[in-house]
Parts: structure tokens; sequence; C-alpha cells
């Protein structure tokens, strides 16, 4: 483990003091997990991006036939 020395304003410090008592854990090990929670959550939307990304096109249009137009596709019945 790492020793880290962070500033904190006071209405700050009271929170994350109030809500690390709240889960019965001390001020260090309650933002450790805040932030290695922040990290895992950062690495699974990079990688969900990826393969994403990876992913080749699909094409909608495979049937040859005319595709819809843009108000067909937004037509909303009862609306107008």
């Amino acid at each position: 483990m790492k020793n880290v020395t962070i500033t904190l304003d006071e209405k700050t410090a009271a929170w994350v003091r109030v809500s690390a008592a709240r889960e019965d854990k001390s001020v260090s090990r309650y933002i450790a997990e805040m932030l290695e929670k922040r990290m895992r959550e950062s690495r699974d939307y990079a990688n969900a991006m990826r393969r994403f990304l990876d992913r080749q096109p699909t094409h909608i249009n495979t049937t040859g036939s005319k595709l819809p137009t843009r108000e067909e596709l937004h037509e909303r019945p009862g609306l107008r």
C-alpha cells in the first residue's frame, strides 16, 4: 500500500468522515474503495467500448428492399 496525502475543504472532510463511519470503515479505506470502484468502472467501460468498436458493422438492409424514409421511421400515430 502507498500512502497519499490529500487536502479537503471542511465540508468535504466532514462528509467523508460521516460516510466512512456509516460503513464502519476508516476514511482511508473508504476513499481507497471509492477510487478502486471508479478505476474498475472506467476499465469496464473502456473494455466494453473496445469490444463494441471491434465488431464488424451490420448491414440492416440485406434483402435489397427499399429502406423506410425518415418520416416513416419517426411516425407517431395519434400525435399529429
